[in-house]
C-alpha cells in the first residue's frame, strides 16, 4: 500500500529546509515527469496545448514547454499572466528558448491542464469554467498536472473540472484524489519524483491506497485438515431470502467450511448451505442485515451481540434501526459495510449529524473518520466508487472497483466475502481489506459487458483469483 496526504506542502518545505533543494528543483522535476507522460504518449512534432495558470502549478507548465518546445510544436496558453515570483521566472526562460505565447485556445493531440493544483479553496470563477468546459469538449489525449483544475481539497469539482485521461500527482498521492466525486475527473494517476525517492519525501500519513499486492487469500496449505478448520459463517435471514442466499454462497465459495442461514421460512436454498432455526454452537462469524427488511429476530440477533467471542459484519437494512444504536453500544468486535444512504441513516440515528447522501459525498474522508475515532474498536466501510476502510481513524482506500458492480446483489456479496475470511481467522481490518478487493478485482476480470454482471457470476470470478 501507498501513503496518501491531505496536502504536501509541508512534505515541500522539508525538501527545501533540510535536503537543500529549492522550488525550482521541484518544478524542473515537476515538469520532466510531465514529459515523460507525452513522450510516452505523443509521437514527437505533435501539437501539445498547455493551459497555465498564474501561480506555481502554472510554472510547472511554463517549465513543461520549455523542455518540450522544437521536440514538439507547443502552444503555451496563459490566461490569467503569470504572477507568482516563479512563474514569472518560468516564463522569462522559455520566451529566450523560443517559445511563444498564444492568445486563444488552439486545437491540438494533447492538452495539459496547469491552471490550478491541489489546495483549490473556492469555486472557479466564470472565464476559468468556460476556458475548462472548451477544453472537455476537445479531442486530445489529456494531461492535469498535480490535480484536475477545479477539484478542490476535498475532492470536489467546484463546480466543473478538467477531464484528464491521466493526473500527475506531484511528490505523492493526494486525498482529494480519490473522492467518488472526482473519480470521472482524474483518470489514471501518476505520482512525479520531485528529486528525492519516495521514502525520503514522505512523511507519516494515517490514509492508505491499496494495492492489488495486498490481498491476502485464504489459500488453504494445511494439508491434514477437514471442514471444521475453516470456518463456519452464519446469517440471519431477513423479509428478502435472496441477500442471505447470495451471501452464503458467495461465503462459502471464498473458503467458509461450512455456511449457515437462519430462518423460519421455508425457501430454497443451495444445497451446501444449511439451513437452522438457531446460533450454531460453532459459529465463527455472524453476518446480517443484508435483506432484513423490517421483521427479523431480534432475540437472535442480540444473543450474537453480546457474544464477544463471535465477529460480526453488519450491512443494509439495520442502518435504518434503532437498534444499531444498542448494538454499536454493547459491541467493539464488529465491521460495518453501510453505502452513503445507509451512512447518512446511521450518522443520524447515533446523533453524529443530519447528512444528505450529497454531503457523505463530499465529505466521505472526513466523516468517515470521525466516525471510526469515535468507535475505535470497530471497522467501517464505506462503499462507493472508491471504497474506504477505516479503523480508528485510520483510512484505507480501495480505488480497483468498477461500475459493473452497481448491481443488486453485489453487497451481499462483499458482506458474504468478509463474514468467510473472519470465520476463517482474519482479524477486522484484514478481512475487510482483502475481501474488498477480491471483490473489486474480480469485477474487473469480468470477461462479459460491464452492465450484465450478476452478483453469482461475481463469485465465479472470486473462485478464479
Amino acid at each position: 500500500m501507498r501513503k496518501v496526504f491531505d496536502e504536501v506542502y509541508s512534505l515541500d518545505r522539508r525538501c527545501y529546509e533540510e535536503f537543500g533543494l529549492n522550488e525550482d528543483i521541484l518544478m524542473e522535476n515537476a515538469a520532466q515527469a510531465m514529459a515523460k507522460v507525452i513522450r510516452d504518449n505523443a509521437e514527437k512534432e505533435k501539437r501539445i496545448l498547455i493551459v497555465a495558470g498564474g501561480g506555481n502549478n502554472g510554472a510547472d507548465g511554463v517549465t513543461l514547454s520549455r523542455i518540450l518546445h522544437k521536440e514538439y510544436e507547443v502552444y503555451l496558453y496563459m490566461p490569467i499572466g503569470a504572477r507568482s515570483d516563479m512563474c514569472k521566472i518560468q516564463l522569462e526562460r522559455a520566451k529566450k528558448v523560443g517559445v511563444k505565447l498564444i492568445s486563444k485556445i488552439k486545437n491540438s493531440d494533447v492538452i495539459v491542464d496547469a491552471i490550478f493544483g491541489s489546495g483549490l479553496n473556492k469555486p472557479l470563477g466564470e472565464d476559468i469554467v468556460k476556458i475548462i468546459k472548451k477544453l472537455n469538449k476537445k479531442s486530445a489525449f489529456k494531461i492535469a498536472c498535480d490535480i484536475p483544475s477545479g477539484i478542490d481539497t476535498k475532492g470536489n469539482p467546484s463546480p466543473i473540472a478538467f477531464e484528464a485521461d491521466t493526473t500527475v500527482s506531484m511528490g505523492a498521492y493526494k486525498t482529494p484524489l480519490f473522492s467518488d466525486n472526482a473519480k470521472d475527473y482524474v483518470g489514471k494517476i501518476i505520482v512525479a519524483n520531485l528529486g528525492v525517492s519516495t521514502d525520503v519525501y514522505e512523511g507519516n500519513s494515517d490514509t492508505f491506497l491499496l494495492e492489488d499486492g495486498d490481498l491476502r487469500l485464504p489459500l488453504r496449505k494445511k494439508k491434514n485438515s477437514n471442514k471444521g478448520n475453516y470456518g463456519h459463517t452464519v446469517f440471519l435471514c431477513g423479509d428478502k431470502p435472496g441477500a442471505s442466499i447470495i451471501a452464503s454462497s458467495a461465503a462459502f465459495a471464498f473458503g467458509s467450511g461450512l455456511c449457515s442461514i437462519i430462518t423460519n421460512k421455508n425457501i430454497d436454498i443451495p444445497y451446501e448451505i444449511m439451513s437452522t432455526f438457531c446460533i450454531p454452537t460453532n459459529c465463527t462469524a455472524f453476518c446480517f442485515g443484508m435483506g432484513l427488511g423490517k421483521e427479523y429476530d431480534e432475540e437472535t440477533l442480540f444473543e450474537v451481540v453480546e457474544n464477544e467471542e463471535i465477529p460480526i459484519v453488519i450491512d443494509a437494512d439495520i442502518f435504518s434501526d434503532k437498534n444499531i444504536i444498542e448494538i454499536l453500544n454493547k459491541r467493539k468486535n464488529m465491521i460495518l459495510t453501510p453505502h452513503p444512504r445507509e451512512f447518512s441513516s446511521l450518522l443520524k440515528l447515533i446523533g453524529m449529524g443530519n447528512f444528505s447522501v450529497e454531503n457523505i459525498q463530499a465529505n466521505r474522508f472526513a466523516l468517515v473518520r470521525e466516525f471510526t475515532i469515535k468507535y475505535k474498536d470497530i471497522v467501517l466501510l464505506l462503499k462507493g466508487s472508491n471504497t474506504i476502510i477505516a479503523q480508528n481513524g485510520r483510512i484505507y482506500i480501495n480505488t480497483y472497483g468498477t461500475n459493473a458492480l452497481s448491481k443488486g446483489g453485489s453487497g451481499d456479496v462483499l458482506s458474504g466475502l468478509i463474514g468467510s475470511l473472519l470465520s476463517q481467522g482474519y482479524s477486522l481490518l484484514d478481512a475487510t481489506v482483502s475481501a474488498s478487493l477480491a471483490h473489486a478485482l474480480a469485477s474487473k476480470k469480468y470477461p462479459k459487458a460491464n452492465y450484465s454482471l450478476d452478483p453469482f457470476s461475481l463469485i465465479e470470478e472470486i473462485k478464479c483469483l
